[in-house]
């Protein structure tokens, strides 16, 4: 697996809209939370606006297409959670048709990782995203910061010319799209999702 190598880092301290660092308005919010002991319970179609992960280590958030946003498995402590979203940039012109806000809470000292990744068609290998959304939680007040060009885009040099390419969610040239999240005492990561366009990604 190709793995990101560069991150963008949330900074609780800076805000991209006042207050909370959110737009205003109807938005679907999924809480990623981090926990200490692994569930047993089957928690597949049960949309609760979340999805457990080991507090420490890694799960794969497997992506699904769908015209709703949606929780399809919320134990990721087995290694594997699933969630559906809609196509965000079907003609791939850098705009999204939503956006994706997140901001890291619980208590101060735990950070995640999370990456976009897929399997190359051609290849059949997994590609990572070169970028990555890096969480961390600091003291203070907590705020969101756009994180749609990590989340919903793959900047992956698939045909060797040494350029990096831009691969939307969905897009035909991948499959079986996924966020690798990689969590390091992180107790709550909260993501919503707003019906706004965010443009050069």
């Amino acid at each position: 697996m190709r793995l990101g190598i560069f991150a963008l880092t949330i900074s609780m301290a800076s805000s991209v809209y006042a207050g909370n660092g959110a737009p205003s308005g109807a938005h679907y919010s999924l809480n990623i939370i981090g926990v200490p002991k692994s569930k047993s319970a089957s928690m597949q179609q049960n949309d609760g606006h979340r999805i457990f992960v080991p507090l420490s280590g890694s799960t794969r958030i497997l992506l699904r297409e769908g015209a709703e946003f949606k929780v399809l498995d919320a134990n990721g402590t087995d290694g594997t959670a699933a969630f559906q979203l809609p196509n965000p940039d079907p003609d791939n012109d850098g705009t999204t048709r939503y956006s994706v806000f997140a901001r890291a809470l619980g208590k101060p000292g735990g950070e995640a990782r999370i990456t976009t990744c897929a399997t190359d068609t051609v290849t059949g290998e997994e590609v990572c995203s070169l970028l990555s959304m890096v969480a961390v939680r600091d003291g203070g007040k907590q705020t969101f910061s756009n994180v749609s060009k990590q989340l919903l885009y793959v900047y992956a040099d698939l045909d060797g010319d040494s350029m990096e390419e831009r691969y939307p969610l969905f897009d035909e040239r991948l499959q079986d799209y996924f966020w690798q999240y990689d969590n390091n005492g992180l107790k709550l990561l909260q993501l919503r999702f707003y019906e706004i366009a965010t443009s050069g990604n």
